[in-house]
């Protein structure tokens, strides 16, 4: 492994797409004028987003982490812009912020998987529901934005990208398929 001198550093940029992106220098030279937030914005917002994307592996939660610094930095203009470091102080706001993220978003994937699992539909329906979920996958789409969805075949069409009458073969199938189920009863298919 070459060191960062040796070039190993500006090959990695290059491979993520940040190879004009300048390194993290120790001090900003912004004063607390609002008017230079502007250039500092343009100058240091591709930069930041590169250091947190390395950071939490994950380019849509950089980005929105640090534009949301970059706007309370905006907030708070007077005092920011006189610091040593404004850059610092957004990279430090910007990583609490993607932190705060990823654990919101694990607390509601446990949120829902626990709703799922706590979610039992009653019979008959639980039972429909049941097979529906049985189904081929177009046939149950077709079959829930029809009769959960209220959407006309139509509709169906355009939302999937498909045609109208293969929305009207496949509603069909759809149907021949629960009505046979339904016919055989929950214990004769076991």
């Amino acid at each position: 492994m070459e060191n960062v001198a040796g070039g190993t550093a500006g090959r990695d940029r290059e491979v993520l797409g940040i190879a004009s992106v300048s390194p993290i220098r120790p001090r900003d030279d912004v004063s607390a004028d609002k008017g230079v937030f502007d250039s500092w914005y343009r100058r240091e917002h591709p930069r930041l987003v590169a250091a947190l994307f390395v950071v939490t592996g994950d380019l849509p939660v950089a980005s929105e982490s640090v534009d949301e610094a970059f706007a309370r930095a905006l907030e708070r203009w007077d005092r920011v812009g006189a610091m040593d470091r404004p850059s610092g102080w957004v990279f430090k706001v910007a990583l609490n912020v993607s932190r705060r993220t990823a654990r919101r978003a694990g607390l509601e994937r446990r949120l829902l998987q626990r709703q799922a699992r706590e979610l039992d539909v009653p019979a008959p329906a639980g039972e429909v529901w049941a097979m529906v979920s049985a189904l081929p996958r177009r046939e149950r789409e077709v079959v829930v934005l029809r009769h959960i969805g209220g959407f006309a075949e139509a509709e169906i069409a355009a939302c999937l990208r498909i045609s109208r009458s293969t929305v009207s073969t496949t509603l069909r199938s759809a149907h021949r398929r629960l009505f046979q189920l339904l016919d055989e009863g929950p214990d004769d298919h076991d």
